[in-house]
């Protein structure tokens, strides 16, 4: 089964992240690359994403479609990348959500 993973950033866990000294940031960023190394195998697409400031969201719900810079909404939470993994099922895509050494929360939904 295909499971995207995505990774959600909490504005107290980029604080903490920003308020790391460079060794810290640094022993964080390896820990991540551990975590696609050992899980390479059932990785199949993975990325990390722009800041959301970033984003540009088109609104379609309208009868004009509204395009607008930044995000549709202003969150506490924004998904901050994702990994694609090919498993057998839900309960080995827990484990590898378990596993996540980074952001504290992780959504994982089917590939349908």
């Amino acid at each position: 089964m295909k499971y995207v993973l995505m990774f959600v950033e909490t504005e107290e866990f980029a604080k903490e992240l920003e308020a790391m000294g460079e060794l810290e940031q640094r022993a964080a960023y390896e820990a991540v690359g551990r975590w696609f190394a050992e899980h390479a195998d059932k990785i199949t697409h993975h990325a990390h994403l722009a800041p959301a400031h970033t984003a540009t969201t088109v609104r379609v719900d309208r009868p004009e479609p509204v395009i607008t810079d930044g995000p549709f909404v202003e969150g506490k939470e924004v998904v901050s990348g994702f990994a694609e993994v090919e498993v057998a099922d839900l309960d080995e895509a827990l484990e590898l959500a378990r596993a996540w050494p980074a952001c504290p929360i992780v959504e994982i939904r089917p590939l349908t």
